[in-house]
């Protein structure tokens, strides 16, 4: 059985629903994308059917906040939140709401975060419901919060972060109001759980995915080339964190990167900081999700290792790639990163400094850079490395071109004896086994052996000379 599209499903839902006797609407985010004429990549529902009815109304369902009114149903091999309209109040814990209860799609609509995501559109009828002013905003491209700024900051303090990360994904600006709000309880966020932090943090910093089809209706016209408003992206994510004062709070270590200088012959860009902000200004579409962040840490320790040279007032960063690694280990560990991932990104702060000494590396050294297997994705931290400083694209391209030939040569890329073939010719197991290995090893990179049979007839050569 293949899945139902997801867009046709969740006007099912709401037809369902209305069928009835309940009212129900398309709510949050997904009315927000859809007429901005994004595809959403899922869809809220509110309704005035209560939790028990919902359960009658569809076959499967799983109750994962029915007290507060929230239901996930799985319709035609998707998942649908479906929420009764409800309204909330006493936050004391700056996240959960000590009284619910349940009211209208009015009351439902003032308890959302911003304007943009308070509107509600019936699907059926093709009626958009606003009864917030989201719809205005959409087209001034503002970010404004329901109600006064610092009521709903207080309700949930990972609002401040989802400000700027809605601001900084759709390309728009923060209402002076809500953004001198965000400024001034920016010290709330160090209470948001590291996992809730981090969540936000990869959404602010991934760039677009393409290949999404835009919806049939808009509310705002095509992007226009001489719109003055900066456009969406990581690197504007950046530059928001630090001026709502929330760079601080979540990423502490990047601050001293500001006024971290560099030698304008290798970086005529300025600062670290201003160096991270263009790479991440180049960050292409549906990129790995780690290399937002080896581009943010890699260069993470040069405050710490800055040392200028009197005599030629250079500034040298020696061995800023081995403490950084070690700093972004202990980042992305306080931010509950999964281990696979901060071990890749830890790699490649570690290695990135590598890439500039390719075209010297003898034929093995390069050979086992290129087959790493973060190979890619360094590879693609060096390029926006480039674009980022001085633009020469020299030893990318020359990496690239021996990938390529390596590809090539696939028999050298398992290695031509192992452990069992060298005990069979008689070698113990131990440390001279494992030396001997890598000495074949060596020699398939440099390609002075080609075939198991060489590497075999090498190897016996060896153990008569050597012992």
């Amino acid at each position: 059985m293949t899945d139902k599209p997801l867009r046709a499903t969740a006007v099912e839902i709401v037809r369902h629903l209305q069928s009835a006797g309940f009212s129900a609407f398309w709510v949050g985010g997904c009315v927000r994308d859809f007429l901005l004429g994004r595809e959403p990549g899922d869809y809220d529902i509110a309704t005035s059917a209560r939790p028990e009815e919902i359960e009658k109304l569809f076959k499967r369902t799983v109750a994962v906040g029915k007290k507060f009114g929230v239901l996930v149903v799985l319709e035609g091999g998707h998942q649908f939140q479906v929420a009764t309209y409800r309204a909330e109040a006493d936050y004391r814990d700056g996240r959960h709401p000590e009284q619910v209860t349940f009211g209208d799609a009015q009351a439902d609509a003032q308890r959302r975060d911003f304007t943009v995501n308070g509107l509600f559109y019936d699907p059926v009828t093709e009626k958009i419901h606003d009864w917030v002013g989201g719809e205005k905003d959409l087209r001034a491209k503002i970010i404004r919060t329901i109600g006064v700024p610092e009521e709903r900051f207080a309700e949930d303090h990972l609002r401040l972060l989802r400000a700027v990360r809605f601001a900084a994904q759709l390309g728009f600006e923060i209402e002076p109001q809500t953004l001198a709000a965000v400024r001034s309880l920016a010290s709330k966020i160090e209470l948001i759980s590291a996992e809730r932090i981090r969540d936000e943090l990869i959404k602010l910093f991934s760039p677009p995915i393409l290949g999404a089809p835009a919806s049939r209706r808009r509310v705002l016209p095509p992007p226009d080339a001489s719109e003055t408003l900066a456009l969406p992206g990581a690197a504007r994510g950046l530059v928001l964190l630090l001026k709502s004062g929330l760079l601080p709070g979540v990423l502490p270590e990047v601050i001293a990167t500001l006024a971290c200088e560099q030698s304008p012959d290798f970086h005529p860009e300025g600062t670290v900081f201003e160096h991270i902000r263009l790479m991440l200004e180049q960050l292409p579409p549906g990129a790995h999700p780690s290399l937002p962040w080896a581009v943010i840490l890699h260069d993470i320790a040069k405050p710490a290792t800055a040392e200028l040279d009197p005599a030629t007032g250079k500034i040298h960063f020696y061995g800023h790639e081995k403490v950084g690694a070690a700093l972004a280990e202990r980042i992305l560990t306080r931010l509950r990163f999964p281990r696979k991932q901060i071990e890749e990104i830890v790699a490649c702060v570690r290695q990135h400094m590598q890439f500039k000494d390719v075209k010297q590396m003898r034929k093995a050294t390069l050979r086992r850079l290129l087959m790493r297997k973060t190979f890619p994705l360094e590879l693609e931290l060096h390029r926006l490395d480039c674009l980022g400083s001085h633009g020469d694209l020299g030893h990318y391209e020359y990496l690239v071109a021996q990938a390529v030939e390596l590809e090539k040569k696939p028999a050298i890329r398992p290695p031509l004896l192992t452990g069992t073939d060298l005990i069979a010719l008689g070698v113990k197991p131990g440390p001279a086994l494992g030396a001997l290995l890598a000495e074949i090893r060596e020699k398939e990179l440099q390609d002075e052996l080609k075939t198991p049979r060489q590497a075999r007839a090498w190897a016996k050569k060896r153990l008569l000379t050597h012992g």
